[in-house]
């Protein structure tokens, strides 16, 4: 019984250590954007700000951060969109008809592990010819060949735990395939679909790389702003960290909001190969 509570206690402690660790760099950015500029400059540093300055708030959105909200989002709801829709059929055709056999849906995962380095030039001569670069689309779809890997490999696992008995029930009553997959699967599996959207959202949200390189001027997502404001000669610290502050939180309110389907959807079994 002393063992067992020497084993919580030191899982609570590494958990807080982690914690602490995880939380320390969000903390002070948060603290960051609401300093002065002789506050952020000194050292010692100072921790905590003793006038509380949203003038960074505002600056950071007329320097680019509302346009780069915008964008980031439109960006990250349409790849999320596109990704969930094919992603979801994929996944449902590997888990009920086995299509490809049994390592299709592991070279599907594959994709998602190759260097954005390899893909980079292809792609930015591909859109040059379709002369979609620096706008939406070439980000939507790219964003799409990223996470639609992802989430087939996600769905899957969940359409494998679904008793396959429940659609064919509904076939025998007279629905269709895609009937049952709409009427019956889906809602079944909604923490699964939740989970993986969030983490395909996230994706997107936070992807740099790509976005750097097929935008110019007319899209500019919240990541290429955040990196526009470090100049040669300035680098705007407390914009920064404000806008940075206002793109984190999107994100956190949506897994606050969603906790209870995503820790459901993270711990129903959905790493089944």
């Amino acid at each position: 019984m002393r063992e067992k509570k020497y084993v919580i206690i030191l899982i609570f402690l590494v958990i807080s250590f982690a914690l602490i660790v995880f939380l320390t760099p969000i903390f002070w950015m948060v603290l960051t954007s609401f300093k002065e500029k002789g506050e952020y400059f000194t050292y010692p540093p100072v921790f905590i700000s003793r006038t509380f300055d949203f003038s960074h708030f505002k600056r950071g959105l007329e320097i680019g951060g509302q346009k780069g909200i915008i964008d980031s989002f439109v960006i990250s709801s349409l790849s999320t969109l596109l990704s969930m829709v094919v992603g979801s059929l994929a996944a449902y055709s590997l888990a009920r008809f086995r299509i490809g056999g049994k390592h299709l849906a592991f070279w599907i995962l594959s994709i998602r592990m190759m260097p954005p380095i390899a893909s980079i030039l292809p792609l930015f001569l591909f859109y040059r010819f379709l002369r979609i670069l620096d706008t939406y689309q070439a980000l939507v779809i790219t964003y799409s060949i990223l996470n639609i890997p992802f989430a087939v490999w996600m769905l899957k696992g969940f359409f494998e735990e679904l008793p396959a008995e429940l659609e064919e029930a509904a076939l025998v009553d007279g629905a269709g395939r895609f009937s049952a997959f709409y009427k019956i699967a889906l809602p079944l599996i909604a923490p699964g679909l939740v989970a993986t959207a969030l983490f395909c959202f996230m994706f997107s949200w936070n992807e740099f790389f790509f976005a750097l390189i097929l935008t110019r001027s007319r899209v500019t997502p919240l990541t290429v702003v955040i990196a526009g404001m470090i100049g040669g000669h300035e680098i705007l610290w407390a914009e920064i960290a404000a806008v940075a502050t206002m793109a984190s939180f999107p994100v956190i309110a949506i897994a606050v909001i969603l906790q209870r389907y995503l820790v459901r959807g993270l711990t129903l079994g959905a790493i089944k190969g």
